[in-house]
């Protein structure tokens, strides 16, 4: 087996076998003290006075300590457990020991904080933190990221541990079609299960240990390679990986009893769509589009004053589908109306007309009042009362039972808007891979050399850009019924509630720009976290700039990334000119240059 050359020294000077039997003595240490009582008293949420029965942040705590503990057994090479590791055994068990120790300390400081001081805490809140601290501390003598380590000699733990080692492997057998595919659906089935624990949370609290804890995870699987395999076997398998997303997205609804969570998932699809058309524009085109929720409101209203609401002034009532017509129609016309005079500008004038577009909607329909204008949207009132909607006989406004499931109003909307979002994926990832596609890629890289091989930089960016205004429009079309009513303050360039123009372009950067999963992910974040934390929610701007900050700095390339952008962002540890390579013209020329 080939073994990675250690690049770096540890941080403490630690023998490896040492900083490891310790790593996971620590680890051991804080899961015995999530089984002891962590307060005294069930004044705070989770009920953490229970011994024997860990609950609420105990939790948290006792998960990140097993997979600390799985990963040193993997790094031991024991039998069944090297698959965890395949690009590195050291750096997840570092960031795993530092999620234990983060989820811990956040919990202990939680309780004090609320309780009024650390004399409310129990001996089983100092066990875990003590051992927390410990696996922490000792992780930081494991030397760089490398493979199995067949040099350390066994002492001590190391000798038992030993004897449980798997022999050392061939080359990897490729996996059978079917055995990738279960794996693929298993990953999806993990997801599903992370994403409806983090919605399902009920406490402010619980809901910050679980960011802590999924963030240090996430990364730790990372680093261990493992997020890297299930893209690889993602990639291979594009059709069934979309059926399996598809598959557990459906299943969300049937996991919530609870109205307000079902509506969270609802306005998070919408969110993440409208994100998505916005990717077409900014990630694929390399549009800078700075007032496309001015779009989804162009939709929004469109169907809001012909859904037959009482207070219309339109005064109609269309059937559902040639209401999304209507709305998709509408986004469209504006779409080539405002980028036809403006898409030949470039970069920051692009920006700033985009930018006045989306405050000249706003303000439009808030003054097309009857007073400052032709009463057409009832000015600052918006268009409330907008009925529910009633699909062959099912009305999306009451409950339904389906299989022993009961799904609510809020449950419906959420299935009628994931076929929407499987259409705008579908519309994506066609274009995406299309000639046109291919097309918008080459002017966002470089429109001048795109325009000398012969592309139509001109038209192609304006089909960009009707393209993504048509698919908002298609989201706000839904959007107006899940709401009841649409409102000129519902679309802002920013402000504290999603989505607006600045959070929608956030998320797609933060997904990662040009990327199928990238803005979904984002949206699903920047929605999620806002509507959990409603008590954070004078400085969420604030917290906003400050996670936008610390990802420029440390993943510029967004948390879902093509290869693409992982070069551009990364150094790649490659010379320009191989050191041993003849010296040509070009080359002497540009060292000379240099020099």
């Amino acid at each position: 087996m080939s073994m990675t050359t250690t690049t770096a020294p540890a941080l403490l000077p630690l023998p490896p076998a040492t900083a490891r039997a310790l790593t996971a003595l620590g680890a051991a240490i804080a899961l015995a003290g999530t089984f002891l009582a962590w307060t005294w008293t069930s004044e705070f949420p989770g009920d953490l006075t229970v011994t024997g029965y860990p609950g609420g942040l105990q939790v948290l705590t006792l998960i990140g300590a097993v997979i600390t503990l799985l990963f040193v057994l993997s790094g031991y090479g024991v039998k069944g457990l090297r698959w965890l590791t395949p690009g590195g055994v050291n750096s997840p068990v570092r960031l795993s020991a530092l999620g234990v120790l983060g989820t811990t300390g956040f919990s202990i400081g939680a309780i004090a904080v609320e309780l009024g001081g650390i004399v409310n805490l129990e001996p089983g809140a100092w066990v875990s933190l003590v051992g927390a601290l410990i696996a922490t501390v000792a992780s930081l003598g494991l030397p760089a990221d490398q493979e199995l380590d067949e040099t350390i000699k066994p002492t001590g733990l190391d000798r038992f541990l030993n004897s449980l080692r798997a022999p050392a492997p061939g080359r990897a057998k490729a996996l059978p079609s079917w055995a990738e595919i279960l794996i693929i659906a298993g990953a999806f089935g993990v997801a599903l299960y992370v994403f409806t624990y983090g919605i399902d949370t009920e406490y402010a609290e619980l809901f910050l240990g679980f960011i802590i804890s999924v963030a240090f995870g996430f990364t730790a699987l990372t680093r261990a390679g493992l997020i890297s395999r299930i893209t690889t076997l993602t990639t291979k398998h594009r059709n069934v990986t979309l059926a399996a997303a598809l598959v557990a997205a459906f299943c969300f609804p049937f996991t919530q009893q609870n109205e307000e969570y079902a509506l969270i998932g609802a306005n998070i699809l919408i969110f993440a769509t409208v994100a998505l058309g916005l990717n077409v524009v900014v990630g694929l085109a390399g549009l800078l589009d700075l007032g496309y929720v001015a779009f989804l409101g162009v939709g929004a209203y469109a169907a809001a004053l012909v859904s037959g609401s009482p207070l219309s002034p339109v005064g109609v009532q269309f059937p559902f589908w040639a209401a999304v017509l209507t709305g998709a129609a509408a986004s469209l016309i504006f779409g080539v109306l405002i980028g036809a005079p403006t898409l030949r500008l470039r970069g920051d004038y692009l920006a700033i007309v985009t930018l006045g577009f989306g405050e000249i909607f706003r303000l439009t329909v808030n003054n097309l009042n009857g007073n400052s204008g032709p009463d057409i949207t009832n000015g600052s009132q918006g268009i409330p009362s907008i009925p529910d909607l009633n699909l062959f006989g099912f009305d999306f406004g009451v409950s339904h039972d389906i299989a022993g499931f009961t799904l609510g109003r809020s449950a419906n909307y959420y299935l009628l808007m994931l076929v929407f979002t499987a259409v705008v994926v579908l519309v994506f990832r066609r274009s995406g891979e299309s000639r046109i596609g291919r097309a918008w890629v080459a002017i966002r890289e470089d429109e001048t050399a795109a325009t000398a091989m012969g592309i139509n930089a001109f038209r192609l960016k304006l089909l960009a850009f009707a393209l993504g205004a048509t698919l908002a429009g298609l989201a706000g079309t839904v959007q107006a019924h899940v709401s009841y009513t649409v409102t000129p303050e519902q679309y802002q360039f920013a402000g504290s509630v999603p989505p607006n123009s600045a959070f929608l372009l956030a998320a797609v950067i933060l997904g990662g720009m040009g990327t199928l999963s990238g803005p979904l992910v984002g949206a699903a974040l920047l929605y999620l976290i806002p509507a959990k934390l409603q008590f954070m929610q004078d400085y969420q701007l604030f917290l906003f700039g400050i996670a936008l900050i610390l990802l420029m700095r440390f993943r510029p390339e967004g948390l879902v990334a093509d290869r693409r952008k992982q070069l551009e962002f990364h150094e790649t540890g490659q010379l320009d000119v191989p050191p041993d390579a003849p010296l040509t013209a070009t080359a002497a020329g540009t060292t000379k240059a240099g020099a």
